[in-house]
């Protein structure tokens, strides 16, 4: 590790997380990366090293920021979470109350809390779509509501790894009269003063740290035999990493996969869920608003992801796949590594954020194995 350099500060208590966030840079298993611990709204870790690029010519600086893919839904189940608290939207209503068009080929029914738990049928597109789509809402939006679900809505659950976003991004814009991103920008990163975008100011570009991909086939599973949901969801349009690289990727507001930041600002967001609603002395949601992430929506062997899930309202729930000390917890993680747990018991966030890509869409043992030295030194 002779020449990465680790920044930031990490309280006494947790230096054990200090340690093993450095182990991943010393046996190879990270290129560069950061993470970042809040304990009852102090923030007690805060972590980076290693590089910004395949050719280690440019150091991940305290300010370096990445494409963290499926984190991003976390953001963007919060925007929802907050306006249900205001009032302003009903996660038992039908979707089309907010976006009447969406009730065509069959779908009058399905409700918002179905497109927060995955369970809607519309894990991927049935019109062909290409990578350049996603970068043009209307167009992507306006297939989701005109096709048919794939499944009867909330008998099933199919991660919807890319249409979630649109799905609740769109139900955001119709309530709120603002984009999703711009809902996020406004009503939660100026207020709390975080480094997170869910479209990327071209300004901001020489910060963003090149995600290298997992080595073979993109894949986010392990099913022996995918299927067509899989199919469905991967090639079309196929998941290509280096598109993170791009301009249009960055400046698109994707809100299920798009988003850019680091892992100080991801944790930092989450002081609102685990604190009860209140970050950095502000109030932003009350305590039973953010306790109905923990409700639990439906459960079952997930038909894209071929795991067995638990999903509260926009969060995955503690279950075998996952298991996590508190029974309160959320968490949610992007493919390629990244992740974030939020405990409501511990009132606690963990964030980490990397540019070395795994083949894994819920965390892998390089953010699991700090969280563990974080678990274990809050319960000596």
């Amino acid at each position: 590790m002779s020449d990465i350099t680790i920044g930031g500060y990490a309280n006494p208590r947790f230096d054990g997380a200090r340690v093993a966030f450095e182990n991943n840079f010393a046996n190879g298993s990270d290129l560069g990366a950061s993470y970042c611990a809040t304990v009852e709204g102090e923030t007690v870790v805060d972590l980076w090293g290693g590089w910004t690029t395949e050719d280690r010519t440019k150091p991940w600086e305290k300010d370096t920021i990445v494409n963290v893919y499926s984190t991003t839904k976390t953001m963007t189940a919060l925007c929802a979470l907050m306006l249900a608290d205001q009032g302003q939207l009903d996660f038992d209503a039908p979707v089309a109350k907010y976006w009447p068009e969406f009730a065509a080929n069959g779908k009058g029914e399905v409700k918002l809390s179905h497109l927060m738990s995955h369970s809607s049928g519309l894990s991927g597109w049935a019109e062909k779509i290409t990578n350049d789509d996603l970068y043009d809402w209307e167009k992507v939006t306006s297939l989701l509501a005109a096709q048919a679900p794939f499944w009867e809505p909330g008998k099933g659950i199919g991660y919807h790894a890319i249409t979630q976003g649109y799905l609740v991004g769109e139900v955001v814009r119709r309530v709120s009269g603002q984009s999703l991103g711009t809902f996020f920008r406004k009503e939660v990163a100026e207020p709390l003063g975080v480094d997170f975008h869910i479209g990327l100011a071209a300004s901001e570009d020489h910060r963003v740290a090149d995600l290298t991909p997992p080595p073979g086939v993109p894949r986010i599973n392990d099913l022996e035999e995918p299927g067509f949901l899989y199919t469905n969801m991967s090639t079309n349009p196929p998941i290509d990493p280096l598109q993170t690289r791009t301009r249009n990727w960055r400046a698109a507001e994707i809100p299920a996969a798009g988003g850019t930041g680091n892992a100080r600002s991801v944790a930092q967001v989450h002081q609102i869920l685990a604190n009860g609603g209140v970050a950095n002395g502000k109030r932003f949601m009350s305590e039973a608003g953010c306790r109905k992430a923990l409700e639990l929506q439906i459960e079952g062997v997930d038909q894209v992801l071929g795991v067995p899930q638990r999903y509260g309202m926009g969060f995955g729930l503690p279950s075998e796949t996952v298991p996590l000390p508190n029974p309160n917890s959320i968490y949610w993680g992007g493919y390629g590594g990244s992740v974030i747990i939020i405990d409501m018991d511990a009132r606690t966030t963990f964030a980490y954020v990397m540019n070395k890509m795994a083949p894994t869409t819920v965390g892998d043992f390089r953010g699991a194995l700090i969280n563990m030295a974080m678990w274990q030194a809050l319960a000596a």
